[in-house]
């Protein structure tokens, strides 16, 4: 027992070290997983510990992963993917598991493995591409919303393969195996789904009034449906993720999400260390040429095909592209598809190790192409031209005189546009979802759709006699942008930009910004002028306290959401 701890002291000592260098890197943690497997794997070090306990320290992670998949995969958040989420989850999926299995079939794979290799290039990893872009400040942009979307599809996709492979074995009638496995997951979700919705509110209050109490619930609750799935035949992964479905409608669901991720954390590292130390190196060589082949699909094919379909429902190139960046990798639910598919026998080792190898390349490549996108898209956007639909570009102005221009009619547009209102100035609002132009031209609201980035459409506004230019929009390039065309046209015009970092604020007001809306502090500063002015006055308050309701009612009749902490 000590020798074990031990080893598994040792084995977080280079797991930590490899990290460092991965986050000097700007790689995500789980490369350097990977890396650390392969070193302490039989192949360098061979320290790891008993291969039965990181099995299961490894089991532990992938069920907690997938139950907080789960917990965030409520109807609600189901019922906002929207429609171009639907679409290009589905429409990527298929396209990608069809070339990618006629890529396979080509390199000489059998046609079960082609198969599985085909789906595994298929999924995206919805955990790397939401830290990605939260460390972007890109969640709440429109193609982070819509790249969420259809991350979430392809979840809930993965859900029905992983039902279906978990229980197959070999030899085994396919279709009649599919529809028992089919018909024992819903009979066996319907079952629990009646205990969630009607008995579990009951105690709800009771299990959240001690944190530790809430925290051992969701841990039960979890594994405990993790290990019923198992015994009626089905797998640990799938039980988890349904219990994690289960538990989001929950009102704590966010609060034991962040309990569990700290415990996901620990033990999902025992899953992809022993994906590193299950790679055969000397599969490797031969591995090489097909990795490179299927990591050059992902990395390009992947975006391609987005981009194609996004064209398709008139978006902007700029939106496909940025949105295609975000599937350009492959997920863990792709390794934890492979994993299965080697467990039930379908599969070798050998493809095991291949995509494991494909993960490591398109994750890496990835995580730059998503960082650098707008930087990456500047130098590349005159021949993406193809990509966007010619009769939604309304660049004619047919505005004699604009006072106003509004650069994104979002969360904080809204309230801006309700000014412009009041003081009766001649307006327009620039936007580059289809979807809000045509609530705009329903409401007639003087708008154009396009693109701020597209200097063509700029030089068509008329910003010469322009007096006021607002900009909701995140982005610190497109806002820097903004500002020195505008000034260089008028510099008499007053331009006020968006930013999310105090540091990104001062250098748009360096580059002329008349003022820069910090939407993080304003709450508190709104706050402090009331304190101030307001005092101890309680009919003061009052009215304050009415016209917050009336602002927020109207706000939640247009669809508005406050962004998720």
């Amino acid at each position: 027992m000590v020798e074990v701890f031990t080893q598994i002291s040792f084995m977080i000592l280079i797991v930590l070290g490899v990290s460092l260098i991965m986050k000097l890197l700007k790689q995500p943690m789980i490369i350097g997983y990977i890396l650390s497997g392969i070193i302490v794997g039989p192949y360098f070090l061979g320290i790891l510990p008993g291969i039965d306990t990181i099995n299961t320290f490894s089991e532990i992670g992938i069920a907690l992963l997938l139950f907080i998949v789960g917990l965030h995969l409520t109807p609600k958040v189901i019922k906002e993917v929207g429609r171009i989420s639907l679409i290009t989850g589905i429409g990527q999926i298929i396209f990608t598991c069809g070339i990618g299995y006629l890529i396979a079939v080509t390199l000489g794979f059998p046609i079960l493995t082609s198969l599985y290799i085909g789906m595994a290039l298929a999924f995206s990893s919805t955990i790397i591409i939401m830290k990605l872009l939260s460390d972007k400040g890109d969640l709440y942009t429109l193609y982070g919303k819509i790249s969420i979307g259809f991350l979430l599809v392809q979840d809930l996709v993965a859900i029905l393969i992983l039902m279906i492979i978990s229980s197959l074995s070999s030899g085994e009638n396919f279709v009649s195996q599919i529809a028992i496995t089919i018909l024992k997951g819903i009979l066996l979700t319907l079952v629990l789904g009646v205990i969630s919705v009607f008995i579990l509110p009951r105690f709800q209050k009771f299990f959240a009034s001690a944190q530790e109490f809430l925290f051992v619930f969701s841990i039960a609750w979890g594994l405990g449906i993790a290990s019923l799935f198992f015994y009626a035949g089905l797998s640990i992964e799938v039980g988890a993720l349904i219990a994690g479905v289960l538990l989001s409608i929950s009102p704590y669901n966010y609060e034991i999400s962040s309990k569990m991720k700290p415990l996901r954390d620990f033990f999902i590292i025992s899953f992809f260390l022993l994906l590193g130390a299950q790679m055969t190196i000397g599969y490797i060589p031969q591995l090489l040429l097909p990795a490179i082949i299927f990591s050059l699909f992902v990395l390009i094919g992947n975006p391609l095909i987005v981009m194609i379909l996004m064209g398709i429902e008139g978006f902007t190139k700029k939106t496909g592209f940025l949105a295609g960046l975000t599937v350009a990798q492959i997920s863990e639910f792709s390794l934890i598809l492979i994993v299965l598919g080697v467990k039930v026998g379908h599969i070798s080792n050998e493809i095991l190790s291949l995509i494991t190898l494909v993960g490591m390349i398109t994750i890496a490549g990835t995580t730059y192409m998503v960082l650098y996108g707008n930087k990456i898209y500047r130098i590349i956007s005159d021949y993406l031209q193809v990509f966007e639909k010619k009769k939604v570009k309304e660049r004619k102005i047919k505005y004699k005189k604009v006072d106003a221009i509004l650069f994104g009619y979002n969360r904080i547009g809204f309230g801006i546009l309700n000014s412009l209102k009041k003081i009766k100035k001649n307006y327009l609002v620039v936007d580059f979802n289809p979807e809000v132009v045509a609530d705009l031209k329903k409401m007639r609201v003087p708008c154009i759709y396009g693109d701020v980035d597209d200097d063509a459409l700029l030089r068509d506004l008329p910003l010469k006699t322009l007096k006021l230019a607002v900009s909701t929009i995140p982005d610190f390039e497109t806002n820097d942008f903004l500002i020195e065309t505008i000034k260089e046209q008028n510099p008499k015009t007053i331009v006020i930009v968006r930013a999310h970092t105090i540091e990104d604020a001062m250098d748009l007001y360096k580059s002329g910004a008349d003022y820069v809306l910090t939407p993080h502090f304003l709450g508190g500063e709104y706050l402090a002028g009331m304190l101030k002015d307001i005092k101890t006055d309680r009919e003061g308050y009052k009215e304050e306290k009415e016209k917050h309701i009336k602002m927020l009612m109207e706000r939640f009749k247009r669809g508005h959401e406050h962004p998720d902490a």
